[in-house]
């Protein structure tokens, strides 16, 4: 009996170092990349906050101002209000409220929001969301064409849409 447990303990003493190695392997594949970008005056912006976990779009977080109207959306993966669909490195998202696709390039993260429902996310008049969003890796740069266009028929005076420089 007793070389039963000398043995036993003796393969399990053996075995820790293969078991907190593999642990540690484990924990060193999981990479967070947070990456985050502002656009525009403290008054007129949109920024956006990404986390990737190992290479793929976890969460992220867009907010826009044009003062006084706010906008924000944070969608995480995983989450019960939306659909991840990874392909390569292209990402769909689709929610109830508009949709996604984020292309994850080696030196930037792309977004493209299709016909998403600022009314839903924003708290404005109805209308949609649609253009792009790119956040550059390593240098908190964005390049922004189209989404800011969503607030321009809020600031309609005479017919003249607001013009926001640099966002639009």
């Amino acid at each position: 009996m007793k070389r039963g447990i000398v043995a036993c303990c003796a393969i399990a003493i053996a075995m820790a170092p293969a078991v907190a190695s593999a642990q540690s392997k484990k924990r060193a594949k999981n990479t967070i990349e947070r990456l985050a970008c502002k656009l525009g005056t403290e008054d007129r912006h949109a920024r956006i906050g990404v986390e990737l976990l190992n290479g793929k779009v976890r969460q992220f977080a867009y907010y826009s101002k044009l003062k006084p109207r706010t906008c924000s959306i944070n969608i995480e993966r995983d989450g019960p209000y939306s659909a991840w669909e990874d392909l390569g490195r292209f990402t769909h998202v689709t929610t109830d409220n508009g949709r996604f696709l984020i292309e994850n390039r080696k030196r930037e993260v792309h977004f493209i929001f299709r016909e998403v429902d600022r009314h839903f996310y924003c708290g404005m008049e109805p209308g949609i969301i649609t253009g792009t969003l790119t956040v550059i890796r390593g240098k908190r740069e964005c390049q922004l064409e189209g989404v800011m266009r969503a607030h321009e028929t809020d600031g309609l005076e005479n017919g003249t849409a607001v013009a926001v420089p640099g966002l639009n």
